[in-house]
């Protein structure tokens, strides 16, 4: 047994193990399947609404929001 595992070096063994897992799944299929919907509904449609790009509406360029978050942590660490 010791010689099957010797002849790959261990991270084709470790990605081997994960390909075999993936492939034996049944129930394991609809569950990632579900995360990833999540996942998508969570970054993709939750920080459209609820997290708008604050810094590109009240400034107009770089150097005015790199002043603005400087100044936002020097004032927070005080």
């Amino acid at each position: 047994m010791a010689t099957i595992f010797t002849s790959r070096s261990w991270p084709a063994r470790v990605v081997r193990f994960y390909i075999d897992g993936f492939r034996s799944m049944t129930v394991g299929r609809k569950l990632w399947l579900l995360i990833i919907i999540k996942l998508i509904i969570i970054f993709g449609i939750l920080k459209l609404f609820f997290f708008p790009d604050l810094l590109a509406t009240r400034y107009s360029d770089d150097r005015q929001r790199a002043a603005a978050v400087r100044s936002a942590l020097i004032d927070r660490s005080r």
